[in-house]
């Protein structure tokens, strides 16, 4: 619930834009987004350190449409990641978002990820990069949920075979 590290995480239709600007709406939001948390179709997960139990981020595997809605392709997922501030450059970020890859490639079998991160926000875009996504040529203008400015973003594609391809050691796994 924090708006510094919210602001780049969301991306809704605009019908629903107004209400989750308003932070108790957004309680709501997720609130209802837990009562799903078990629907194998659902994937967003809490992100909680290995030794304390506490909880740092989330993390999330959504239909890409939500980012792009030129693709209607269950197949073609999008991400996206927040960590509280106190825990951000500690590598729990990359950590999190190779798991929920793996996961997603590896488990629930989808083909692609495509994108995007704020140009603004390296923190989230050089994760991307780290795990083997490639940047698309040019930039485009998102609204995000509790911004009011169209923010430039910086694309990316992460294929299953590129994926495999430069994690050979999870292939035997």
């Amino acid at each position: 619930m924090n708006p510094d590290v919210n602001r780049y995480f969301l991306v809704v239709s605009p019908k629903f834009r107004e209400k989750l600007k308003d932070w108790n709406m957004q309680k709501i939001f997720y609130e209802e987004n837990i009562e799903h948390a078990v629907d194998n179709d659902v994937f967003k997960w809490s992100i909680f350190l290995k030794t304390t139990g506490e909880c740092i981020g989330r993390l999330s595997c959504h239909e890409a449409h939500d980012e792009d809605e030129t693709i209607n392709d269950a197949n073609i997922r999008g991400v996206g990641w927040i960590i509280d501030p106190n825990f951000q450059r500690k590598a729990y970020g990359t950590e999190a978002a190779k798991a929920m890859i793996d996961f997603m490639f590896l488990e629930c079998e989808i083909e692609q990820i495509v994108t995007s991160a704020a140009i603004c926000n390296p923190a989230s875009w050089k994760i991307m990069e780290k795990l083997g996504f490639e940047k698309q040529e040019g930039t485009k203008l998102v609204q995000y949920t509790y911004l009011d400015e169209l923010v430039e973003n910086y694309f990316y594609v992460l294929t299953k075979e590129r994926y495999l391809s430069l994690n050979e050691s999870i292939k035997k796994k």
